[in-house]
């Protein structure tokens, strides 16, 4: 990296609205996670119409920061109601409640926070150190190649995201189905527009978001059994010290590295980190038999496994232009948006902004520890908002956020519709990762389809032209068969018990 880089990238990082914007992110971020029923990628969703009118790095570190705030945020809840705000602080719920039982909970939060800042940090390393390696090796990428990589991407993403593989797969192709609508990009021809004229431009992307993840979120709780909520009781001012830092810092360290490594695959995610991190720290200690009950280790485990995905699953979105689960989709969108398109032909291009990028990113892990400190007492009371009144206020920044981008009342309308579709799919179990990936990449993975086919006039060889292709189409294979294999294996135990 020369000077002359250097020099650009901080005159397109350093300025105001940066440093704000992230900061802001991380904030909203952790406010979002913190409210149990508010996802993450629902966070990341209601804030991308605001980054419309933003320069695109501030933008994007908006978003990023939404994204890091909202993977620890969810350790607050898990921690003082036993309510996770994330799928993944389901692990943290483990020891970390049974702490605040024990009036820990002071203790439980700042360990979470220093497991969560020091994972962020190593895998927002692993990203700058990995993303330019992987990107070289991407320039030797065509289409046939571009096309055999979304085809394994989707398979693994459609395999991950739920119990049934056939499902994930249902999800892909009605994602893949609403990508097609509008003009044929070769032909010019209308497909599925129905004589319908807003339709021709295709499906707008944060319509579909919005509906895909805020309004079934919304539309459950309002049909979901009303359960009584615990309140959130008092953090406490004891603290964890240097020495429970110490203490934990084997497994905080593992569980990072374990974060980086499922978190660059695409559609792991944080869970099967946070959990894998649990397990090896419990099988590695001198007192496995204080897990569960409230272990300090436990809790700094888990999140460590959660946080150390964050930097990891920028990797192959930066580098090849794929994102590795919703949330990378989600900035993928912001990048396209802003018409930018990541991948190796970016870090020929655009070098300069990704590294203003990086920066962004590595101070996203210190303001998440400034938060963390500063607003723990606060943030761990909006736990207890009422789903009566904080949902109402939801729906209207969906429909705001539709409507903004291109101040167009059919945006709103696709909006409800997905959100529909959407709501189905959550009580039929049908993820809806699959769904918003094959979205995005469908173009890309027909564009790299078509480009192929003419280049080798038509001929399907061309898929299987080289050990990169071949490798893809192989990987792909064992991919469907030990997710096939896991399924069969899976209902044999469910019928033997």
């Amino acid at each position: 990296m020369t000077a002359d880089l250097i020099t650009q990238a901080f005159q397109i990082f350093l300025s105001v609205d940066n440093l704000l914007a992230v900061f802001l992110g991380v904030l909203i971020g952790t406010v979002v996670g913190a409210i149990p029923g508010m996802t993450t990628p629902m966070g990341v969703a209601l804030v991308l119409p605001f980054t419309f009118t933003m320069q695109p790095v501030t933008g994007i570190l908006l978003l990023l920061g939404v994204y890091k705030g909202g993977l620890y945020g969810g350790s607050i809840t898990a921690i003082l109601i036993k309510a996770p705000g994330t799928p993944a602080a389901s692990c943290t719920v483990l020891d970390g409640f049974p702490m605040a039982q024990k009036g820990e909970a002071r203790k439980a939060l700042d360990m979470a926070l220093y497991a969560s800042c020091f994972a962020d940090f190593i895998s927002n390393l692993s990203l700058i150190l990995l993303t330019g390696v992987l990107a070289t090796f991407a320039l030797r990428f065509g289409p046939p190649e571009f096309f055999t990589l979304i085809v394994f991407s989707l398979t693994i993403i459609a395999g991950v995201s739920g119990d049934s593989l056939a499902k994930g797969i249902l999800s892909a192709c009605l994602g893949l189905v609403l990508a097609t609508i509008g003009l044929d990009i070769i032909y010019g021809t209308n497909r599925f527009v129905f004589g319908e004229v807003e339709l021709m431009a295709g499906l707008s992307f944060i319509p579909v978001l919005i509906g895909l993840f805020a309004l079934p979120e919304i539309l459950n709780q309002f049909t979901i059994k009303k359960e009584e909520r615990a309140s959130a009781g008092a953090v406490g001012y004891v603290g964890a010290s240097f020495a429970d830092f110490k203490r934990c810092f084997k497994s905080i360290l593992r569980g990072s590295l374990i974060g980086v490594v499922l978190g660059a695959i695409p559609g792991i995610g944080g869970s099967p980190s946070a959990f894998l991190s649990y397990s090896e720290a419990k099988r590695t200690s001198k007192h496995p038999e204080t897990f569960g009950k409230g272990e300090m280790e436990g809790v700094a485990a888990a999140e460590a496994g959660n946080n150390g995905v964050a930097g990891a699953t920028m990797i192959p979105l930066l580098a090849l232009g794929i994102p590795g689960d919703v949330i990378t989709a989600v900035i993928l969108g912001a990048f396209m948006i802003h018409g930018l398109r990541p991948g190796p032909v970016m870090f020929q291009q655009n070098l300069p902004l990704i590294y203003a990028i990086f920066m962004g990113i590595m101070l996203s892990s210190f303001y998440l520890f400034v938060t963390g400190k500063l607003t723990i007492k606060t943030i761990s009371k909006i736990a207890n908002i009422p789903n009566n009144m904080l949902y109402p206020a939801v729906l209207i920044l969906c429909i705001y956020g539709a409507y903004a981008i291109n101040t167009n009342v059919f945006d709103v309308l696709v909006m409800f519709i997905v959100g529909i579709l959407g709501f189905i799919m959550l009580r039929m179990d049908i993820p809806a990762a699959p769904f918003l990936i094959a979205f995005i990449l469908g173009p890309l993975l027909e564009d790299n389809f078509r480009q192929a086919l003419l280049m080798s006039q038509g001929t399907p060889t061309i898929f299987f032209r080289n050990e990169i292709c071949i490798v893809f189409w192989i990987l792909t294979t064992l991919s469907i068969f030990f997710m096939v294999k896991n399924h069969i294996q899976m209902k044999r135990r469910e019928m033997a018990t």
